[in-house]
């Protein structure tokens, strides 16, 4: 059978019959876990100050404690399609759900830089099976007109999941005098920015409980009323009975799906589009994305901006993020995904070269680096502008077409490659980003995060096919 992307909603956008009330419900449960994704990732941006007093941590140490949950998160996305094949895509999202509550409250009650470490890692599990599952699961109850701009609303929850741990940070430090400072019950408010985080892991739970599971799941289980009874909900009673049989005949004509069919038959090296699905997945990781959300507050603060104000400034690149998330929806199925990734690759390496040319102009004042008004103001709003560049190309549209772009048969085993991929990359970048720049300088750091973004420029143009307006079943490697 295929892997957890294996089919799609019928291309009938345009019947009255088909109930976007239902396909809306969907899609917006299965997007809190978009939520929960960007929110475990961004609440580590604003507590750094903390864990390193708190467990005494050198720069590469920081870079552990803060990369921790991407390791966790290459295995939840290694593993989550195939378990999701077995018992099921809501199943294995409720699972992620408890994995979230778990981690907030082991996270912020750790008492050792390896309890921390476990903590977060379990968070991984749960982020990484849910960054594969919830756009997955919405590309099998969507139609092929409108399937871009329904995945798309993936990176608006996870931009708004970040930008939510951001505000939920700010207030908390704000209100204790700073995140090191002594909040509720005597518990610094540090520790209180990862509890918080229990609320909305405990929503994902409950609203599982309202969606169905996937139609596809349930003809593979041979369950065929129930799934006939999902589609119908959706598409109509013809829409559905028709879609059961179409399912049907896919898993009669597919081999059990393995490994060896990501390589070419005939040459026996990994096929092309397997190539293409790596390159998005690890180059969204190297032009450094994560940096800015994970190490914002501490990259401002570097540069001469109090604690406060970096946090504010995470709050501002949060709601560019999804203004430049649902600008991106809005002509995703209109202009396609490959003209996004290039104006997203060329601005990128723009702004990133210029953010970098400040840095260059920063004084060293007390042992501290520091950025004149004028420049600080020209990094600001560089920075910025790369974060509206990302979220309007690579940020939605990477999760798209790993989601679509691959043939049925492998579309299992190549979306489980390139997710694992595509955490290692992040761990790598988010690891090596306090030595790198106590080391080598934000310059060279920065510039190194340029170069990689005109580099996925031209691969892009190489290896990368379109995939708007095309049916999950009618893909090719």
């Amino acid at each position: 059978m295929a892997g957890p992307t294996g089919g799609s909603g019928p291309d009938i956008a345009g019947d009255d019959r088909v109930n976007m009330a239902f396909i809306a419900l969907i899609v917006a449960v299965a997007t809190i876990g978009g939520f929960m994704f960007g929110y475990d990732s961004g609440v580590i941006n604003g507590t750094q100050d903390g864990l390193e007093a708190t467990f005494n941590l050198s720069a590469l140490g920081t870079g552990f404690n803060v990369g921790a949950i991407l390791l966790g998160c290459a295995f939840g996305a290694f593993i989550a399609g195939r378990l999701a094949d077995a018992i099921g895509r809501r199943t294995v999202m409720q699972i992620s759900a408890v994995l979230f509550i778990i981690s907030a409250f082991w996270a912020g009650a750790a008492d050792t830089s390896a309890h921390f470490i476990i903590a977060r890692f379990i968070g991984g599990l749960g982020v990484g099976a849910a960054s594969v599952l919830s756009p997955a699961y919405i590309s099998e109850v969507t139609p092929a007109s409108i399937r871009g701009r329904l995945s798309s609303v993936q990176q608006i929850m996870i931009i708004t999941g970040l930008t939510g741990a951001f505000v939920a940070n700010y207030a908390l430090a704000r209100t204790a005098g700073g995140s090191t400072a002594d909040f509720w019950l005597g518990f610094p408010a540090w520790r209180w920015m990862f509890w918080l985080q229990v609320i909305p892991a405990a929503v994902y739970l409950l609203a599982l409980l309202v969606i169905p599971e996937s139609p596809r799941y349930l003809v593979v289980k041979k369950k065929d009323a129930q799934a006939e009874a999902v589609l119908s909900k959706l598409f109509g009673a013809g829409a559905g009975a028709r879609k059961v049989q179409e399912i049907r005949a896919s898993l009669a004509a597919d081999h059990k799906p393995k490994f060896s069919d990501l390589l070419d038959p005939t040459t026996r090296t990994v096929r092309p589009i397997v190539w293409a699905g790596l390159i998005l997945a690890v180059f969204q990781q190297l032009v450094g994305i994560n940096i800015v959300f994970y190490y914002g507050a501490v990259l401002w603060q570097s540069v001469g901006f109090s604690e406060n104000d970096a946090l504010q400034i995470n709050i501002l690149s949060g709601v560019l993020s999804i203004a430049a998330c649902l600008a991106a929806i809005a002509v995703i199925d209109k202009i396609g995904r490959k003209p996004l990734l290039l104006i997203g690759s060329a601005g990128m390496f723009v702004t990133l070269a210029v953010v970098a040319w400040c840095f260059s102009r920063a004084a060293l004042i007390d042992g501290s680096l520091h950025l004149d008004d004028q420049t600080g103001l020209t990094a600001l709003i560089a920075a910025n502008a790369y974060v509206v560049f990302f979220n309007f190309s690579w940020g939605p549209v990477m999760w798209v077409m790993l989601g679509e772009m691959f043939p049925n048969q492998m579309r299992g085993s190549a979306l489980a490659v390139a997710g694992f991929a595509q955490w290692i990359a992040n761990f790598a970048i988010s690891v090596s980003f306090p030595w790198m720049a106590a080391t080598l300088g934000l310059v060279v750091t920065y510039g190194f995060y340029s170069v990689s973004a005109l580099i996925s420029f031209f691969l892009v143009q190489a290896w990368v096919k379109e995939t708007r307006g095309r049916e999950l079943e009618d893909m090719t490697g």
